[in-house]
């Protein structure tokens, strides 16, 4: 018979009680190795630049910019107020504690210079420009990029989550060991005590185990970017365009200056043809068309004053016939009498039995009737021959061989592509008074000067006829072809006048300029625009004077993302 040792009375549960302190101690070390760990020893700069190391300065004369890339030093001098880069100058530059070295040229206002060494911290950097415009000094630092590494996590204390899970799985022996005692002592409540207890250690096991599991896989974290000077939009909105970017998109600016000039009206016009120098082509009575010469002029065609286009065979009714033809047998019957008198009369005029006064009256009297029946007979019978009525060329032509045609149809259209003239619609009050200027804006940008023509005291569609001409029509102007007509009218007010290109549209459809606020670095600024002319416009509030405004190359800075 097997027997099992016993063991001594109150051995057992100063065995579990002296394993339950030991957990405890272990886990309250934790708790604190764990608050430990999130503690924050001190401001970390985890901001990583992805520019390339540059120094960037201004003076009233120059604006300049060095890029350190493979210790090859590239300046970019452009002026102060345009961005124009400036080509004509020579550049000495001292690095530090270094002698000046003359930096070579690469390009327009592009300028090289080689490093030694390339610099470990800051150093300072002195640009002294000589150029037509000016002499000058510029300094500024020089910072080389020290990327931070990425942060790595580390537990402290002897106890981290790796060793919590063992030390869980003594602390549920140690229940055990108490559950076993309190069964053989007979005290239930402390049994089911432990029991929950013991549950509870063996579920937090399982699940420190499992966060262990899954730190252990979680992946790197991500590395720094690399080093480019690509375009992009800062988060305050801005834009970061580098210096060779600006030099691809042309990038141009100008000082805001208070002007005073004349407000502009916008009108909607179209191109017509100069009335004195244009014309069409009718017929007046109508009939077949046949073509002059075997063809029809066509579009295109270049024609002179009276010029045969086509001819137009006329239509006659029969009845029309019938008495044409009738008249002209009467006619015929009166040559034939004529003649027969004639042919009596000469022989007696040469003897001299009649007199010769006779015989010439017959004969004029034979004249007259064939003329007359000439006239009968190319009465409405003839072609009727349409010609140009001005020198030009045929802008619309409606006529094919063969076709029946009404009188008063309009056949041709001819114009002079060199003087043409803009009609447009004016809905509001312009006065009958000449106005300042007038410009004109294509459908494609470009610009037209008007000349004021007249302004009609009848409305058309609500609105007064106000018509301009075309002093030097541009090539490829079409007539129709619709334009937008800036007036300049009104008492005259100060402003900011800017080009209409330094003007663009923000996500949200208000107008925005773009300030160039540092060397490299542009602001959207919204603003209220009104129209001056064709190519200029006037900011009216959103900008103060002495701010640098982008004037050319605005819509490709606005789609900087």
């Amino acid at each position: 018979m097997l027997t099992t040792p016993s063991c001594p009375k109150g051995q057992l549960a100063r065995l579990g009680l002296a394993v339950l302190a030991c957990l405890a101690s272990l886990i309250f070390d934790c708790a604190g190795s764990r608050a430990h760990e999130g503690h924050d020893h001190g401001e970390t700069n985890n901001a990583v630049s992805s520019a390339y190391p540059r120094v960037a300065a201004r003076s009233e004369l120059y604006e300049i910019v060095g890029i350190l890339r493979d210790n090859q030093l590239s300046i970019y001098l452009d002026d102060a107020v345009t961005n124009e880069p400036v080509a004509d100058a020579t550049l000495q530059v001292t690095v530090g504690d270094s002698t000046a070295v003359e930096a070579s040229k690469a390009g327009s206002g592009l300028y090289t210079l080689a490093l030694p060494v390339q610099p470990a911290q800051s150093v300072e950097v002195i640009f002294s420009v000589s150029a037509q415009k000016g002499d000058d000094l510029l300094v500024d630092s020089l910072a080389a990029p020290q990327p931070a590494g990425p942060p790595q996590a580390h537990e402290h204390g002897w106890l981290s989550s790796s060793r919590l899970v063992p030390a869980l799985a003594v602390g549920a022996a140690g229940l055990a060991l108490l559950v076993g005692y309190s069964v053989r002592s007979g005290s239930r409540l402390a049994a089911t005590v432990s029991v929950v207890a013991s549950t509870v250690i063996v579920v937090l096991a399982a699940k420190s185990f499992g966060e262990s599991q899954t730190g252990a896989n979680s992946p790197r974290p991500p590395e720094p970017p690399a080093l480019s000077d690509a375009p992009k939009r800062l988060q305050d909105g801005s834009a970061f365009a580098a210096k060779p970017t600006q030099r691809l998109l042309d990038v141009r600016t100008a000082v805001a200056e208070p002007q005073t000039i004349r407000p502009a009206v916008n009108l909607i016009g179209r191109v017509i043809a100069d009335p004195n120098r244009s014309s069409i082509v009718q017929s007046i009575y109508g009939g077949r068309v046949i073509p002059n010469a075997g063809a029809i002029a066509r579009i295109g065609q270049t024609v002179a004053k009276g010029d045969v286009l086509i001819q137009i065979e006329p239509h006659l009714p029969i009845a029309d016939r019938t008495t044409i033809l009738e008249k002209v047998g009467e006619i015929e019957q009166l040559m034939a009498v004529t003649e027969n008198k004639l042919r009596r009369l000469r022989p007696l005029a040469e003897r001299g039995a009649v007199p010769q006064g006779q015989v010439n009256d017959l004969e004029s009297e034979l004249e007259g009737l064939r003329a007359r029946r000439e006239t009968v007979r190319n009465s409405r019978t003839g072609f009727e021959e349409l010609r140009a009525s001005t020198d030009g060329i045929i802008t619309a032509a409606k006529v094919v061989p063969g076709q029946v045609i009404q009188p008063q149809d309009v056949l041709f259209q001819i114009a002079d592509p060199k003087s043409l003239w803009v009609e447009a619609l004016a809905y509001e009050d312009i006065g009958l008074k000449v106005p300042e200027a007038a410009t004109a804006i294509a459908p494609n940008g470009q610009t037209i000067a008007l000349s004021y023509v007249g302004t009609s005291r009848a409305l058309r569609q609500h609105a007064s006829v106000v018509q301009f001409a075309i002093p030097e029509p541009p090539a490829g102007l079409n007539i129709g072809q619709p334009l937008n007509v800036m007036l300049q009218s009104g008492a005259p007010v100060s402003g900011l006048i800017f080009p209409r290109d330094s003007v663009a549209r923000s996500s949200n459809g208000e107008n925005i300029v773009w300030l160039h606020t540092a060397a490299e670095r542009f602001e959207p600024r919204p603003v209220r625009v009104l129209p001056v002319d064709a190519v200029r416009v006037m900011i009216a509030s959103g900008l103060s004077g002495g701010e640098r405004v982008v004037i050319r190359g605005t819509d490709l800075i606005n789609q900087i993302r």
